[in-house]
């Protein structure tokens, strides 16, 4: 889907009115991001991570190397529409991005935009926003929505492209961890039961322990790469990357030095509770049959 070859990006700084220099962003970033993949990209701020996502939609070019979507090179000008179709982009603030007047026109701006037929205006709307969960809301004012309803409607405009790919750039930054974790449920349905290959760009680690894979950031570079697994049981390269250790890994790590048994595998919330429930139950049940 997403082949980056060695790619080098330079921001000019002005040191003053006369003076400038150019600051590396991206120093010699290679990656592969295979179609229907959940990638997800952490780093602090100013590791370069959303000036990456930038370059997958074409709203940068690198200085140097090259970045291919799905076999086109980004910097090919007669190609750029082409690339924008498959790679849709989510942003950190919603409203950056939300134009419309009502949450459905939001949507149908980028259809019309491409001279597409009134019906299939309608019927491409009407299927974005059931899928993000916002057809009960569509004769509303975007800005009635909560937080994470514009985060989903951002989603919406972003699916009305029809795209193969969809780049989340710290979408869950401004969110309450309620809205955050509504995002996320959208992000896991969009890549496991449509298909949709997602990059997300967070510094919440545990916001991606469903990921395929982790790529780690720091000052331009890609200094770790791997499953949740690898990643997170590696707390050298986390502080690193100065990235906190999700909770649920400290929780495992402490129910273990305490004895008790609990997998390492383990990253999610959802299956840590079970886990535990099911190690309660289970000494329970040793108990009553004792007495």
């Amino acid at each position: 889907m997403i082949k980056i070859d060695n790619i080098v990006h330079k921001y000019t700084v002005w040191d003053d009115e006369n003076t400038k220099n150019e600051k590396v962003v991206l120093d010699g970033i290679s990656l592969d991001i295979p179609s229907s993949t959940f990638m997800a990209i952490l780093g602090p701020n100013g590791s370069g991570k959303s000036t990456l996502a930038k370059h997958l939609n074409v709203l940068l070019l690198p200085d140097e190397g090259t970045v291919w979507i799905d076999g086109i090179n980004t910097a090919d000008v007669d190609k750029l529409w082409d690339i924008r179709s498959q790679v849709g982009m989510v942003f950190q603030n919603p409203d950056n991005q939300i134009i419309g007047t009502s949450v459905e026109e939001d949507v149908a701006f980028g259809p019309e935009n491409k001279n597409m037929e009134s019906s299939k205006i309608r019927t491409l709307v009407e299927s974005c926003l059931k899928r993000v969960g916002l057809w009960q809301k569509r004769k509303e004012s975007p800005t009635r929505l909560s937080g994470g309803q514009k985060q989903r409607l951002g989603t919406a405009d972003a699916l009305a492209g029809v795209p193969k790919c969809i780049v989340m750039d710290e979408p869950t930054a401004m969110l309450d961890p309620e809205a955050r974790k509504e995002v996320i449920r959208l992000i896991h349905d969009l890549n496991k039961n449509e298909g949709i290959t997602i990059v997300l760009i967070t510094h919440h680690t545990d916001e991606v322990a469903d990921a395929d894979q982790i790529v780690l950031m720091k000052e331009g570079h890609i200094i770790g790469k791997g499953t949740p697994m690898e990643i997170f049981s590696n707390k050298e390269l986390l502080r690193a990357a100065k990235m906190d250790i999700p909770p649920r890994v400290e929780l495992g790590d402490k129910l273990r030095e305490a004895g008790i048994p609990v997998p390492e595998s383990i990253l999610t919330e959802e299956k840590m509770k079970s886990e535990i429930l099911r190690l309660y139950n289970e000494t329970k049940g040793k108990g009553e049959a004792t007495c």
